[in-house]
């Protein structure tokens, strides 16, 4: 298990706003929502893309490139044509900062 990596600071981010990061071998989207900041993998399960840019529509991301949309709290894919989830990482926030960290291995 990784060591907490900083994003951004808490305000940096208003609603619907996002960010990505590296952490360990992945690239990670962070996106505030209403109840707070999530993060996922930032690639489509479909054809390896990024998510990153794609629309934020209540607690989803579409994928830019062909529509595939993720729910940002599961990283479960809702609609074609990726079927398969994205990896959903932990988020802290403290001292008005954002961090993310890999859980994957640990």
């Amino acid at each position: 298990m990784s060591e907490w990596v900083e994003v951004c600071g808490e305000d940096e981010l208003p609603v619907g706003g996002w960010k990505t990061v590296e952490l360990d071998d992945a690239e990670v989207l962070v996106v505030r929502l209403e109840d707070g900041f999530h993060a996922v993998e930032d690639v489509c399960t479909h054809d390896g893309g990024c998510l990153a840019g794609g629309d934020i529509e209540g607690r989803e991301v579409v994928c830019p490139r062909h529509g595939a949309r993720f729910d940002l709290l599961t990283g479960e894919a809702t609609a074609p044509p990726a079927y398969e989830p994205v990896h959903v990482f932990p988020v802290k926030v403290e001292g008005g900062r954002v961090y993310v960290r890999d859980d994957r291995w640990g």
